[in-house]
């Protein structure tokens, strides 16, 4: 699993960019590309639902979407250029900007983070206070996830033992540790479908406030590219509606579209099950996929700040998603 990046990331004739028209289907397409966070999978289905459907090339745009994974990350092609978006997360952007990358973050997938603590019910984490005294496996590159779950919530962390592990099930089943330091959305869910009762102990709920599958752009694109990002989110909009609609269909499309990349089906059922509720809380019920807020603009910060990275407001930019609302 990689902790988000961006989608690793022409103009419209100014005529119907202005008037917010979407472009006719015989129009040109200008050419564009996203750079995803991961390997193909259901996690990306929405922008699979965009393609198909055509709701980017009614925006005037042929949008490529470049896979990641762990020898492609989302930001050198959004720097460089090669990527128009990336799709990322607040840490990982917050990282790069500390180096002097010119990012902002344009609009969130996923509202509430996925990172979770998964338990077996022998002994299960239903709470941070339920840590001490257990063995937790992890990457040892998620420690500062682990300490400032602990600050959050006032939990000695000298009193948990970290056992490095890779990133799999089978320390936790093999009795080796207590607890997994995963996603909600993957070992978890890989486990079900094993038929193994897991409890999932979302850190979202405790405190945990921090922006994942984030989409990211440069401020030179913001600035000379506008109407782009516009026509680029509108499309991914009306293709993550469309996959909380009918996430059945969703996982089809996304099997059809990758009949190499090996996914199981019921992985990925379970997985887009999991996984919308983490993008449409009650924030993007009222305010549209994407969205935020000053209020949790500011818990991010907060949060950032525990993981050792002190950004602003700034880094946040909302005025694409102001601009495609109208």
């Amino acid at each position: 699993m990689v902790d988000f990046r961006v989608t690793r990331r022409g103009m419209l004739g100014l005529g119907l960019a202005g008037l917010g028209l979407a472009a006719t289907r015989g129009q040109a397409q200008t050419a564009v590309a996203m750079q995803l966070s991961w390997l193909h999978s259901v996690q990306f289905a929405g922008s699979y639902i965009a393609e198909a459907r055509g709701y980017w090339r009614d925006e005037g745009l042929a949008v490529a979407l470049h896979p990641g994974g762990p020898n492609a990350p989302v930001e050198p092609p959004v720097a460089s250029g090669r990527a128009l978006v990336g799709i990322s997360a607040a840490d990982y952007t917050a990282a790069a900007v500390a180096e002097g990358a010119p990012f902002r973050i344009l609009a969130v997938a996923m509202q509430k983070n996925p990172f979770a603590i998964a338990s077996l019910p022998a002994r299960p984490v239903t709470s941070p206070a339920d840590l001490p005294g257990l063995r937790i496996g992890m990457a040892l590159a998620n420690m500062p996830v682990l300490k400032a779950l602990c600050l959050l919530n006032g939990v000695d962390m000298d009193r948990i033992e970290v056992v490095p592990t890779q990133y799999d099930a089978a320390p936790l089943l093999a009795g080796q540790v207590d607890c997994l330091l995963c996603w909600a959305t993957d070992l978890p869910v890989a486990m079900a479908v094993r038929g193994i009762d897991c409890v999932t102990m979302l850190m979202a709920d405790f405190g945990y406030v921090l922006h994942s599958q984030t989409y990211i752009a440069t401020e030179d694109s913001i600035a000379s590219r506008r109407s782009e990002l516009v026509a680029l989110l509108r499309g991914e909009v009306r293709g993550w509606e469309d996959c909380r609609a009918d996430p059945a269909a969703a996982v089809r499309l996304t099997l059809d579209r990758h009949p190499d990349a090996g996914l199981d089906p019921a992985v990925q059922a379970l997985q887009i099950e999991r996984q919308l509720p983490l993008m449409f809380p009650d924030l993007t019920g009222a305010h549209g996929f994407g969205w935020f807020t000053e209020e949790t603009v500011a818990a991010n910060i907060r949060t950032l700040k525990l993981l050792g990275r002190e950004v602003g407001p700034d880094l946040w930019d909302r005025s694409i998603l102001e601009d495609l609302r109208g």
